[in-house]
């Protein structure tokens, strides 16, 4: 009975959003691009990378070794969103499938995002049912 149970907790920690969910997070982020893709220009400048829209921020909280420029290359990218999601919304990670919308909403806004009030969780509620909508 130990083993069993030991068994399925290393798959849940190991358990990660479907592939639907990341296809859904590239088509939300910049249409399915890949590249150097600049986005969430203020003042005229650039405040977001690649495919997924990784921000500075959110680069060197995820820890991944590296240089932010590599956050256009897709694989990079992907190992960025990993540690980061991995580190604010673990259970939601492992939940698979069923963590998805929280991953969506911790991915575009940040750590408090499930915390939001006003503004800030309407914007998030809204990106949150697009993103969702594209995993069907």
């Amino acid at each position: 009975m130990k083993l069993i149970l030991f068994l399925l907790l290393a798959l849940t920690v190991n358990a990660a959003p479907p592939e639907k969910w990341w296809s859904a997070l590239h088509l939300q982020e910049s249409g399915g691009a890949i590249g150097a893709i600049k986005g969430d220009y203020v003042n005229g400048q650039p405040h977001a990378l690649g495919s997924y829209q990784i921000h500075m921020a959110y680069f060197i909280d995820s820890g991944v070794k590296g240089d932010y420029s590599q956050c256009a290359d897709l694989a990079f990218s992907r190992k960025v969103v990993t540690a980061y999601l991995q580190r604010y919304a673990p259970k939601a990670w492992a939940a698979g499938e069923s963590g998805c919308e929280v991953l969506f909403r911790i991915h575009n806004g940040g750590p408090a995002a499930m915390k939001a009030t006003g503004q800030k969780k309407k914007n998030l509620d809204r990106y949150a049912k697009k993103a969702l909508g594209l995993m069907q």
